[in-house]
């Protein structure tokens, strides 16, 4: 019986579905079963205050098939409105999760995106890591405009079930929306660093400080580049208690 995608909480005009890890996976695999092609966001704060100031990725989110929770501040913004998200589902998680399902079920990855190098040693990881998994592609390439033809002509010749695109939000989620329907990938998502963090390029925070929710305290360590979209934390707490006392 299909999993029915429940009404989304909505966050600042963004759509976010109260989904688990275990229904994330079952929807993977639903969108498989029907083959029509999907995309997959994964949200966080950021996410959400850069969609108000850019319209276009404001337009992906609220029209993608789904929208998971990357970002324990979207669990606090969803408690606040009263409408309680069940659990984060995050891209750096959500590479193992699916790596996992995918070598179990069958299904055809191909990892597009991140530097000369590192979807390959990605792939590699992962093809050792989980028996019988197949990386049927990857390619660095990038959302210009130019790269595109030589990236569809290598998706079409190894005609992956699902689709990941690591080229940093929100260019790889606009991407995914301008040519998804012309690739025919049943599911393409937006991955964001993952592919950094499994590679080993970029080392995630340890897994005490992601039970504390530390883990922007981490990311803003080390890399103080961020500092500026960092900014974005305390935007974001304060547009939700005001946009909550409007109600």
């Amino acid at each position: 019986m299909p999993l029915a995608i429940l009404a989304p909480v909505t966050i600042l005009d963004v759509p976010v579905h109260p989904v688990t890890n275990e229904d994330f996976l079952a929807l993977v695999g639903q969108f498989i079963a029907e083959g029509n092609p999907r995309q997959i966001c994964t949200a966080n704060p950021e996410f959400v205050m850069t969609a108000q100031r850019q319209p276009e990725f404001m337009t992906v989110l609220q029209n993608a098939d789904l929208v998971l929770a990357d970002g324990v501040g979207l669990l606090w913004a969803a408690r606040r409105l009263g409408r309680p998200l069940p659990e984060r589902v995050t891209g750096s998680d959500g590479i193992y999760l699916l790596a996992k399902r995918a070598a179990r079920e069958g299904w055809r990855l191909f990892l597009l995106g991140a530097q000369p190098g590192v979807a390959e040693k990605t792939a590699r990881i992962l093809q050792d890591r989980y028996s019988g998994l197949q990386v049927v592609g990857t390619y660095p390439g990038s959302p210009r405009d130019e790269d595109y033809p030589e990236i569809a002509r290598r998706i079409a010749a190894a005609r992956p079930h699902i689709l990941l695109v690591a080229y940093g939000a929100p260019r790889q989620d606009l991407w995914i929306a301008r040519h998804k329907d012309e690739l025919g990938v049943p599911v393409s998502m937006g991955v964001g660093g993952a592919f950094d963090f499994v590679a080993g390029v970029q080392k995630r925070a340890p897994a005490w400080l992601i039970r504390l929710n530390l883990e922007w305290l981490w990311r803003l360590v080390t890399q103080p580049w961020r500092w500026k979209r960092q900014l974005d934390l305390p935007r974001f707490a304060w547009r939700v208690v005001r946009s909550g006392s409007k109600k």
